[in-house]
This record gives structure tokens, sequence and C-alpha cells, in this order.
């Protein structure tokens, strides 16, 4: 298959509310009635624009022809997290792939993709006869009214890998070529989240008792770790399991936020914090701020909507919280977790309220407004939309949760996405594959291999301990683990990502790894969900 964006698509189809058209070719535009869409190249890269009128505009697909050879297997990313299912591939036209994906054989590798923060939505598909891309340009579920803007709708980036460089070396370029401004920590992040022990039921004092712990299996070290506060502080937590807003202070196990802060600090470790931002339990909130899906979540088109997140970041960082995590920013808005990309495409029937933005416009603003009123604070997105966010968030929880109950969900929910996601990681954001899940639920010879494999991936490296089990040698493989993570010059590298969902060999820095995840008699259960 041969380089694309240097040439505009052999046809480009448009999907509207009403029709679905093959639009006509002239020159480097497309044109039917008063929707146009225009290429331009530039510097081996091309842009994409759309502008219309009244139209109410769902897709654009763009279709390149050419004849694949059958040896290539190909790599797709996530919508926004990895479920345990990211992997390489043979042909699969059916396949969605989201935002970008590889092709390689034995000696060569290709990668077609979009650069960051596109104002689409954008899902490729891969033929033995081509290439498609689905530009999704609706607004939440139903087509967008630009009213005669021109919309920049993407950046189309295609290249293949020099000599000797191999499909990992190549997937880690690639995803480079695709970020010009990725928003890096200024100093390796790393810590305890209180989640995979506590699930919710915690409170000041016990915050502070996984505070002193964190301070000693890390003291001596200069980067200090974080100790984040998750899902239990919040106004309704005790009654509503994720509660979102409000958010302007804790419950009666948290009497005090700003306090609790100024105690950790003491200690010598970064407090950090919490939020669902969207989510919002207030009765007399505006019905107009509300999203035309569902009453129980705020629309991030509403200016007024984004005026109220700012507040919100502002009191939280306000208090002393040197990093916020924040929660369900996809759930929130489309609907679900999407662990494929099809149910968003076949979403219909609802919109955001200001119908002249695309969905990511919409998602983009949000994750804007959290990132100008951080005040400075480090950000982890989770449940986020990695593509849309990059340049927004320090780090991103890159897959689904790992537990503190099942080391089978730790391993093919942490070690997949640590090792297809690792070509994200500085070239994006800060990759955070999750926690390492401390409680006396998991043996601590299977918890271990999963420590090591996340302190020596140059990645950050979170751990839930329930302080109740740690023992004094556990202590030490945790000391040992936070002096990696406290510096993060390790570089990991999958070696055989191409034959397995959960790679088993590795290069730590050089040195041949080698780990067994699946027990002597296979998974716990059939399913790791």
């Amino acid at each position: 298959m041969s380089i694309i964006c240097s040439r505009v698509p052999d046809a480009v189809r448009l999907f509207t509310e009403k029709t679905t058209v093959v639009m006509e070719k002239n020159g480097d535009q497309y044109r039917h009635q008063d929707a146009e869409v225009t290429f331009t190249v530039r510097n081996d890269e091309m842009e994409v624009e759309l502008q219309s009128e009244q139209s109410e505009i769902r897709f654009i697909v763009l279709r390149w022809n050419g004849r694949w050879e059958k040896r290539y297997q190909f790599l797709g990313d996530a919508f926004e997290r990895g479920y345990g299912n990211l992997e390489w591939r043979g042909f699969d036209p059916q396949r969605i792939m989201p935002w970008y994906f590889l092709a390689s054989d034995e000696n060569e590798s290709k990668g077609f993709g979009v650069k960051v923060r596109p104002n689409a939505l954008c899902f490729w598909m891969c033929d033995a006869e081509g290439v498609t891309l689905w530009l999704d340009v609706r607004c939440g579920a139903m087509g967008v009214i630009l009213d005669g803007r021109k919309l920049d709708l993407a950046v189309i980036v295609n290249k293949e890998n020099r000599a000797g460089e191999t499909a990992f070396q190549f997937a880690k370029s690639f995803c480079k070529s695709l970020c010009d401004d990725p928003l890096l920590p200024a100093n390796p992040v790393y810590g305890s989240n209180n989640w995979y022990y506590a699930y919710g039921n915690s409170s000041h004092e016990e915050i502070l008792r996984d505070t002193q712990l964190l301070a000693e299996l890390t003291e001596g070290l200069e980067n200090r770790p974080f100790m984040v506060i998750d899902d239990c502080w919040q106004e309704l937590a005790l009654t509503k399991g994720a509660a979102g807003r409000p958010i302007t202070r804790g419950n009666e196990r948290f009497p005090d936020m700003s306090g609790l802060a100024k105690e950790m600090k003491a200690k010598n470790v970064k407090p950090g914090i919490w939020i669902r931002p969207l989510e919002s339990n207030e009765m007399f909130l505006s019905g107009n701020y509300r999203s035309p899906r569902s009453r129980e979540v705020m629309d991030p088109s509403v200016p007024e909507v984004l005026a109220l997140i700012a507040e919100d970041m502002d009191r939280v960082t306000g208090w002393g919280y040197e990093l916020v995590k924040y929660d369900f920013a996809t759930c929130d808005i489309f609907g679900g977790f999407f662990s494929e990309a099809r149910p968003i495409l076949q979403q219909r029937g609802w919109s955001f309220r200001d119908r002249s933005k695309t969905s990511a416009e919409c998602v983009k603003d949000l994750y804007r407004t959290i990132y100008e009123h951080s005040h400075g604070a480090i950000l982890i997105g989770c449940n986020v939309i990695g593509h849309l966010a990059a340049g927004y968030i320090h780090l991103h929880r890159s897959g689904d949760d790992t537990s503190g109950h099942s080391f089978d969900r730790t391993v093919m929910m942490g070690v997949n996405t640590l090792a297809f996601r690792m070509c994200q990681h500085k070239t994006f954001f800060d990759m955070d594959a999750d926690c390492v899940g401390i409680t006396e639920r998991i043996p601590w010879e299977e918890n271990k291999k999963f420590l090591e494999l996340l302190a020596g991936s140059g990645t950050p490296l979170f751990v839930s301990a329930k302080p109740d089990v740690i023992t004094e040698e556990m202590k030490q493989d945790l000391k040992k683990a936070f002096q990696r993570a406290s510096i993060q010059e390790d570089e990991l590298i999958p070696l055989d990502w191409k034959n397995t969902t959960v790679p088993e060999r590795y290069l730590m820095s050089g040195e041949k790894k080698e780990y067994t995840w699946v027990g002597e008699f296979g998974l716990a259960s059939y399913s790791s969900l």
C-alpha cells in the first residue's frame, strides 16, 4: 500500500441525517450541495478541511485504493483506554482502529494516523484493497451544523520505517510524529493511590496512615512521591459510588480537605486528589446545563458548565492538592465505557446543546478548561480520550482498572496496555498502566512481577497498598521499586508483542527479562473482567 497523505483520496463519501452520497471531485476538493471537503498537502502531511452551511453532517469517509501484501499484521489504537484487547492481527476488513494503525511484517513497518487533537473522531479500516478513514463530525450522535464555518478536521500522517528500525522503534517514532507538543511532567511521577485496597472505604485518618507508609518506603529519595486520594472523599461518596459534583467540601470522614493536604505535605509527601468533573447530583442545577443524553451529567458544550468545572479545579488545587486525577469523562459524555469503537459510531438520537460543535471539539473544550485551571498541578486523565487529551494532561491512565482482588485482571489490563501503548509514553504524555493492588487476596509473588515490570518500564509507578498486609519483605521490594520509579531512566521493549496480548519477554534497559503471567491452572476464571 503506497503513501496516502501525498495524494487526495480516490473517493469521499458524505453522510448526513438525510442521505449518503459520493461527493464530486474538483481538483483537491470534493463537493456536494453546501458541503465542501478540501485537502492540502504540507511537508509530508495532508490537512483535511470541511465547510458547510445547514447540512446536518454526520461522517466524512475517505477512501484510498491500493493492494496490500497479505503478509502484514495490523495494530490499532484504542478509542479511549485499552481494555486488555490491544493486539496485532491479520486482515479484518470490519476491524475499526481509532486514531492510528500500524502495519508490519518481519522487515518493514508503515503507520497511518491523524495528529493529536483533531476536530473529528477518527477511525481507520483496512482491507486487502485499500484504506478507509472515517471522520466522525457529529455533534454527539446527530449531524453537526457548521453554519458556514470552515473546520480543520484532521492532519493525516503516513510514514514508513527506516532501515533497521524494529516495529516497536517505529511505533515510538510514528507516535512522536503525531504529537508536536506533549505535556510532560517536570519530574518523574510515582507514588500511591488508595483505591485498589480501600475501594471507596477510607477516611482522613486512613489517608494519613497511607501517607506515613509511603513516606517510610520512599525515605531519602529526593524526588518526592504523590499520595492520591481516590473516590471516597466527596460530599456524596458515602451514599453514591463514584460521586461527582458537588465537590465544595469533603464528607463526614473527610471534614477538612485543606487541612488534610497540609498534613500530607508535613510528612514530605505530595497530596493528590480524584474528581469526576461532569456528573452532577445537584438538585437545583439549571436544566440548560444538563446533557440532553442524560440529566445526571453536565454538557461541556455549554460555556457556563465549563465555568463551573473551572471553579471546581480552582477549589481543589486551592486546597493544596498538587495532582488531580479526573475520571469518567468519556463515560459521562457518551454514556458508556468503550472497549471497542463500534458502539460510538452506531449512536443515534442525541446531541450536545451547541449543535455547531463536533464531539471532538466539545471533548477538547473540557480537557482544555481543566488544564487551564490546574494551577501547575499534575493532571492524570482517566477514562479520557488520549488522542484528544495529548497536550492537556501529563499522564494518561492508558488501560482499564487493574485490581487488588484479581491478578488475572491486573495482567490483562495492566500488562496489555503497558506493552501496546508504550509507544505513546513520552510522545503523547507519560503513560500510566495503573496500580499494583496489594491486598491479602493476591499472593505477593504474583504482584511482585507486575511491580518489577512497572518499576523497570520508565513509566509512572503507583501502588495501592493495604498497610496491614505489608511485610518486611514487601517493604524492601517496594523501596527498591520506588527508588527506580523516582528516576524513571529505564526503557522497556516488549519482544513477543506480535504473538500475544500479554507479552512475557522484554528488554528492560538492555537486559532480557521473562515473566510468566498465567498460573499453573490457567486463568482463575473464564474471564478477567
